[in-house]
C-alpha cells in the first residue's frame, strides 16, 4: 500500500505515530459530508482510517450528545454545557481517539476542541484560557494536526440546516443569527491566531465537490502524499 509509511515520520508532532485531522466551522457548513469524503479517499490511499463526531462517537458520549443538544433543553445553564461537552470530549479521547493515534491511524472528527474554544472559550465568554486548560485535561494535551474550517455565510448555513434536517435542529441551532455570526467570527479569530500552522481556512459555500477536493489537497500535503 503506497504512502502508508509517511504514517510513522511523525518526529515533532504530538500525535505520533497517527495523525488528527479535525474539521470545525459553524452550522451547515457541510463537515460531517466533508468527513465522509476524506475518509474514503484515505481509506483508496492506503490508510486505516477513524472517523467521529462530537459530542458522541462512544456509548457514554452520545448519552451527553442528547442532553447537551436536545432541543427540550433551553434553559441550559453556560457552564453545564461547558462541562459536558468537556466530559463527552474526555470520553471519546480516552476510548478511541488516543489508542487510534497511538496505532497509527488517520483520525478525521467532525469538531473537537476548538469548537470549545469557539462557542464556549470566546461567544459565552469563559476565556480561552480556562478552555485550553480544560481541553488538555480532556485531550490527554492531544492537538490536531491539521484544522479545517469550513467558513461560509450565516445566512446559507442556517438555511442548509433548515432545508436539509428541519426534523434534526438542535439547542444550538435555535440560537440567535447574532450568536451564530459571533462563531463564525470566533473561528475566524482563531484560525488567524494559528501559531501552530495547523488551521486552514475553506470556503464552504461552494458545491461539495469543489470543497472536497480543496479538502483533499490540503490533507495530501499534510500526509506528504502529493
Amino acid at each position: 500500500m503506497p504512502k502508508t509509511k509517511t504514517i510513522h515520520k511523525k518526529d515533532s508532532r504530538p500525535n505520533a505515530p497517527g495523525w488528527l485531522i479535525t474539521l470545525e466551522g459553524g452550522e451547515g457548513g457541510g463537515k460531517t459530508t466533508q468527513v465522509v469524503r476524506l475518509r474514503d479517499k484515505l481509506t483508496q490511499a492506503g490508510f486505516q482510517v477513524v472517523t467521529l463526531r462530537e459530542p458522541g462517537g462512544t456509548v457514554i458520549s452520545e448519552q451527553i450528545r442528547k442532553v447537551v443538544l436536545s432541543a427540550k433543553n433551553v434553559g441550559m445553564a453556560f457552564t453545564t454545557e461547558v462541562l459536558l461537552f468537556q466530559a463527552a470530549r474526555a470520553q471519546i479521547y480516552r476510548e478511541i481517539v488516543l489508542p487510534s493515534l497511538k496505532a497509527g491511524k488517520v483520525v478525521l472528527m467532525d469538531r473537537s476542541h476548538d469548537s470549545s474554544s469557539a462557542y464556549q472559550g470566546l461567544v459565552r465568554g469563559f476565556g480561552l484560557k480556562l478552555i485550553e486548560q480544560l481541553n488538555n485535561i480532556s485531550t490527554q494535551n492531544t492537538y490536531p494536526d491539521l484544522t479545517i474550517l469550513l467558513d461560509l455565510p450565516v445566512e446559507v448555513g442556517l438555511d442548509r440546516v433548515a432545508k436539509n434536517r428541519p426534523e434534526k435542529v438542535d439547542r444550538l441551532d435555535m440560537e440567535a443569527k447574532d450568536f451564530h455570526q459571533k462563531v463564525r467570527q470566533a473561528y475566524l479569530d482563531l484560525a488567524a491566531n494559528d501559531k501552530q500552522g495547523r488551521w486552514q481556512v475553506v470556503d464552504a459555500s461552494r458545491g461539495i465537490d469543489e470543497i472536497a477536493d480543496d479538502l483533499w489537497r490540503l490533507v495530501a500535503k499534510k500526509l506528504k502524499l502529493e
